[in-house]
C-alpha cells in the first residue's frame, strides 16, 4: 500500500499495469512536445502513431483507451490536429459509431437463440472434423450478418458452460451445482483428470476455429468488421455492391480456410485434432436434454422472437432499408418488447461490450486526424501509387495485413482508406482503381490480421475471456494455432487480389 498521496497517484495510474508501462507512457508523453519543438509537428506525428500502436499491442497490459486516449488529449493540446478536425473526423465515420453502438447491443438480445444452435451442433455432431468445419462456417455465416465480437462471446458462452458442467462432474459433484470454482484442479478425480485435459484440447481446437471463423465471414460483408462499413461508407458501397465487390476474394478464402479446418482436424497439427472424451459426451448430452425439458413455453416464445428478429435484421441489411446501427436499434425494441425485458439495467447490460471499443475508436479517429493533418501517410501512399497499376493492389494488400499483424486492422483500414480517399479528391487514381484498392484494403486488414490476438478485436476478446484459462489458452498458444490459417488465408487472399480483383 502506498504510504504518501504521491505514492497513491503513482499506483493509480493507469491502474495494474506494470510498472515499467506505467512509465514508458510517462515517457512517451514527456518527449512528445520536445520533439514537436525540436524536430516539428510532422515528426512528432510518427512518434505518436508508433507509440498508439504500441498501446494496441499492450492491450492486455492496459486497455488502450486510457494510454491511447492520454497521447490523443496530449496531440489536441501541442497544437498537432485540432477539436474540429477530430469531430469532422467523427462525423465523417458516424455510421460506424451507430453500428457499435446498437447493433452488437442488438445481437446481445439474440444470444439465447445463437447458444442454443451452438449447443446442437456441439452435442448432435460426433466426427471431430464435420464438427469443427461447422463451428468454423456457422461462426463466418453469423459474423457475415452480426458481429465478430458477439459471435465469439456466444461461442465462449457455450464452451465456458459445457467445460463448468464437466468439472463439476470431474469434482465429483452434480452439474446442478452452483456454487462450484471452475478454475482450480483440487478437487478433480484423478480417474478424470485425463479425461478433462483431453476436453481442454478439444475446447480450444474449436473456439479457435470458430474465432477463424468470425474473420473469413466477416470480411465479406459491410458489417462483418468496424472497419467494413467505414470503408463501404467511404466508397459508395451498399450491402450488396460491397459483397459483390469483395467476393472474388473472401469466396475463394473461405474455401481454402476451411479445407484448413478440415486438414488441420485429420493431420492433428498445430494444437488441433483432439477428440471429446466419451465420458465427457456422455455428460454433455445429459445435461443438454434437461435444459431442453426446463424450456418454459415463455422460454420456446421468445426464441421465435429472436429468429423473427434475425430474419428482419438480413432483409433489412440485403435492402439497406436504413442505416445499420438504426437496423440494431430496430432489433433491440422487437426483442425487448416482445420478450418481456422491460428494465432499464437489464437493457443496458447490452451496451456493456460495446462502448469500450466505441470509445477506443474515437481515440482512433483522433490519431487519424493527427495523420491527416501531418500528411504522414502521404509519401507512403505517393510511393505505392508511383507503382504499376496491376501491383498496387498487392502491395496495399501486404502493408495493411502486416501492420495489422501488430497493431489492430480498425485502426490501419482508417488510415488507408483515408488517404486513398485524399489520392482520388485530388486526381491521382481514377474511381475504379479506387474502388479495387478499397478491396486490397479491405481484404489485407482482415485476413491476415488473425496471426496475433493483437490484429482483430474478437482475438483479443477471446484471449481475455474467462475460458482462456480454463482451457489453457495462452497467447503464444494462440499464436502458433493460428499460424497455418495465416499463412493459407493471407497467401489465398493476396493471389486473388493480384489475379482476380
Amino acid at each position: 500500500m502506498p504510504s504518501t498521496v504521491f505514492g497513491g497517484f503513482a499506483a493509480n495510474f493507469l491502474g495494474k499495469a506494470p510498472v515499467w508501462y506505467k512509465q514508458l507512457i510517462l515517457l512517451f508523453l514527456v518527449i512528445n512536445p520536445i520533439v514537436v519543438v525540436m524536430f516539428g509537428p510532422a515528426v512528432a506525428g510518427w512518434f505518436l502513431v508508433g507509440e498508439f500502436i504500441f498501446t494496441l499491442a499492450m492491450a492486455l497490459k492496459c486497455y488502450p483507451l486510457l494510454p491511447g486516449g492520454l497521447l490523443a488529449v496530449e496531440a489536441l493540446l501541442i497544437g498537432m490536429t485540432t477539436p474540429e478536425a477530430v469531430y469532422h473526423e467523427l462525423l465523417i465515420n458516424f455510421p460506424v459509431i451507430l453500428l457499435l453502438m446498437f447493433m452488437v447491443a442488438g445481437i446481445y438480445f439474440m444470444k439465447e437463440l445463437l447458444l442454443v444452435t451452438f449447443t446442437q451442433i456441439l452435442v448432435g455432431v460426433r466426427s471431430k472434423s464435420a464438427l469443427s468445419m461447422l463451428f468454423c462456417a456457422a461462426a463466418a455465416l453469423l459474423s457475415a450478418f452480426l458481429d465478430a465480437l458477439t459471435v465469439t462471446a456466444v461461442i465462449i458462452s457455450v464452451a465456458v458452460g459445457f467445460y463448468s458442467v464437466y468439472h463439476k462432474v470431474a469434482s465429483g459433484k452434480g452439474y446442478q451445482q452452483k456454487d462450484h470454482n471452475a478454475n482450480s484442479d483440487a478437487d478433480v478425480i484423478e480417474l478424470h483428470r485425463n479425461d478433462l485435459e483431453h476436453f481442454r484440447g478439444f475446447l480450444r481446437s474449436l473456439l479457435m476455429h470458430g474465432a477463424i471463423g468470425t474473420a473469413l465471414g466477416g470480411v465479406a460483408t459491410m458489417v462483418g468488421e468496424p472497419q467494413n462499413l467505414l470503408i463501404a461508407k467511404t466508397v459508395g458501397w451498399d450491402f450488396v455492391s460491397f459483397f459483390e465487390h469483395m467476393a472474388p476474394v473472401s469466396l475463394p478464402v473461405l474455401g481454402a480456410g476451411l479445407f484448413t479446418c478440415w486438414a488441420l482436424e485429420k493431420l492433428r497439427w498445430f494444437g488441433y485434432g483432439t477428440r471429446l472424451p466419451r465420458a465427457v459426451r456422455r455428460v454433455l448430452e445429459e445435461f443438454a436434454d434437461n435444459e431442453k425439458a426446463k424450456r418454459t413455453k415463455s422460454d420456446q416464445a421468445a426464441l421465435w422472437i429472436q429468429a423473427f428478429a434475425a430474419g428482419v435484421l438480413v432483409v433489412g441489411l440485403a435492402f439497406h432499408l436504413a442505416e445499420v446501427g438504426l437496423i440494431g436499434l430496430l432489433v433491440i425494441i422487437l426483442i425487448t418488447s416482445f420478450t418481456g425485458v422491460t428494465d432499464e439495467h437489464q437493457i443496458g447490460k447490452a451496451f456493456q461490450e460495446s462502448l469500450p471499443f466505441t470509445s477506443l475508436l474515437v481515440v482512433f479517429f483522433a490519431v487519424v486526424a493527427v495523420i491527416h493533418d501531418q500528411h504522414l501517410f502521404k509519401p507512403i501512399i505517393e510511393f505505392v501509387l508511383t507503382l504499376p497499376e496491376s501491383q498496387q493492389p498487392g502491395m496495399f494488400f501486404m502493408a495493411n495485413g502486416l501492420l495489422s499483424m501488430i497493431s489492430d486492422n480498425v485502426f490501419v483500414a482508417t488510415v488507408y482508406i483515408s488517404e486513398i480517399k485524399q489520392a482520388l479528391e485530388a486526381g491521382a487514381i481514377s474511381n475504379e482503381h479506387f474502388q479495387t484498392l478499397a478491396v486490397a484494403i479491405n481484404t489485407g486488414t482482415n485476413l491476415p490480421s488473425v496471426a496475433t490476438p493483437n490484429g482483430q478485436a474478437a482475438f483479443l476478446f477471446l484471449l481475455t475471456s474467462a475460458i482462456a484459462p480454463l482451457v489453457r489458452l495462452s497467447y503464444g498458444r494462440m499464436v502458433v494455432m493460428a499460424f497455418p490459417y495465416t499463412i493459407v488465408m493471407g497467401v489465398v487472399g493476396l493471389l486473388c487480389v493480384i489475379y482476380l480483383v
